[in-house]
Order: C-alpha cells, then structure tokens, then sequence
C-alpha cells in the first residue's frame, strides 16, 4: 500500500470481484475486455466513493490448490490491475488475489502492473477447501518475494475466513504469518460473536500486527466490527445488486460515513 499498513487508522478495500479469466475452465470467450472494463468502473465507484483501496479478486468457480496458474490468467490480471492503476488517483492503494493460493503470481502481478498489496489464502498454516488441501510454503513465499525485489508490495495473510479454515489458534497462526512476512492478517466469520472472538485473539497474541475483517461486514454492523479492527475487506453490500453486480458509489460512500464516525482504535498498530 502506499503508506505501510495503517497505524491507528481504519483502511477499507472494497472487492473487485472478476468473472472467470482467460485461461480457466469457465472463461467466456471475447469476454475479457467486459470483465475489464467493469473491474475499472467498480475500481473508479470505489475511489468516488472514499475507500482507501480496492482488493481486484478473481473468481474463476473452480481454482488448482497449488501455488501455480495459467500464464493467460497472469496476464489478464496484469492488464486489470494496471488498468486500474492508470485510472484512480494518487494515494488509492490496488490490492491483487489471484485465488485459490496464487501467492508468487499475485506479487509478480502487484509488482509489475502497479499494485500496491496482496492478499494470501495460505501463507502459513494448512486448510481445506472445496477444490482441495491448500499447503502454504512460507519459504517459498519469501524466496520470490525477494528475487522480484517486492518487500514494498504488503502481503494480508488470511488465517481464519471463508477461505482459510483455521488449523490452529489463530493468534498463534498471527504471530507465524508475522514471522514469515505478513504485514497484516485478515479474520472474518459470519458468526459476528466468532469474529469479534478472533480479531480478541489475535490482539492478545500480536498486538503490534494489523489485522482486517476479511468480508462479512456490512452497513449494519460496520460499527461493532471495526471497533477492533485496523480496516476491512468490504464486497458485497457496496454492490447495486448484491455480489457480483458492480460497486455503486453512494454504498461505499455511506460505508465510509460510518467509519469515519468511529472514535480511533484503541490499539493503534506500529509495525
């Protein structure tokens, strides 16, 4: 990002969620300038709107559970984010997800195309999910990082979300994110009581680590969720019709009304 992780002030990145790109099963062909060209107009509703950043995700149904993709996928993201960056004014922080665990081809991408952070689905830890075992390889991780000379590019480690089902405590899998090279970590439950439980955790066992809501936040309980948290990956209720659908600037701007309304954290984060 920018600045380094934030210190005491909420960031929100609104998704940019794509449909499946060149290079997956489910790409429509001719398709890709449509899923560009809605990915910059949900980017620029997102900027309008007074979000810090926007997280450009991709959304392929179905995604290998190795560290690997398609170099059409690759490309396609490069040209998407770029695009993006092009476009928003100064200061607006672009985030890359290559999913399922595309760690090393997000940062190539966020690196090269003008991305600012990454967000990881196993950096550290082991978890399931539907298309299989995800293996994080944290070594790996921090030998590309360092050959593409990307330690400006910030990395959120998911380690208990939709995408990451914790294998352990997750203060503890905060503090191991930390030490293989997060700079932030993202926890988010669609049981407001288990989130609000996990964001406790992780402040108790990292303190000094930013930590995000990784989605199921909304204009309903915007408040009581980022009262413990440095900032939030927000998707679908800034959309015009639910995911999926585009950004819709007034939503975002109403989202940020609300955060803007909040009193300064109580743990300011100093990385």
């Amino acid at each position: 990002m920018p600045e380094r992780m934030p210190e005491g002030n909420r960031k929100i990145y609104g998704m940019v969620h794509l449909d499946p790109l060149p290079g997956t099963p489910y790409y429509e062909p001719e398709s890709f300038a449509r899923i560009r060209d809605k990915a910059l107009q949900s980017a620029l509703a997102l900027d309008r709107g007074g979000a810090h950043g926007c997280l450009v995700q991709t959304v392929d149904r179905v995604y290998p559970v190795e560290d690997a993709v398609d170099p059409a996928r690759v490309v396609a993201m490069g040209l998407i984010v770029n695009t993006i960056a092009e476009a928003v004014r100064p200061g607006f922080a672009i985030g890359v997800q290559i999913m399922k665990n595309a760690i090393e081809a997000s940062l190539a991408v966020a690196k090269v195309g003008g991305g600012h952070f990454i967000r990881a689905t196993a950096l550290v830890g082991k978890t399931l999910s539907d298309h299989g075992t995800l293996n994080a390889d944290p070594y790996g991780v921090a030998a590309y990082r360092q050959t593409l000379c990307a330690h400006d590019i910030d990395v959120v480690a998911d380690i208990a979300s939709i995408h990451h089902r914790p294998s352990r405590n997750v203060g503890e899998l905060a503090r191991h994110a930390c030490r293989v090279g997060a700079n932030a970590v993202a926890v988010g439950s669609a049981d407001e009581s288990r989130t609000l439980a996990w964001l406790a955790e992780v402040r108790r066992k990292a303190p000094a680590l930013p930590v995000f809501l990784a989605g199921h936040t909304d204009h309903d309980n915007a408040a009581r969720l980022l009262s413990m948290a440095d900032g939030a990956f927000v998707g679908a209720c800034l959309e015009t019709n639910g995911w999926g659908s585009g950004v819709d600037s007034n939503r975002v701007a109403a989202y940020m009304e609300i955060v803007n309304a909040l009193p300064p954290l109580k743990y300011p984060c100093t990385p």
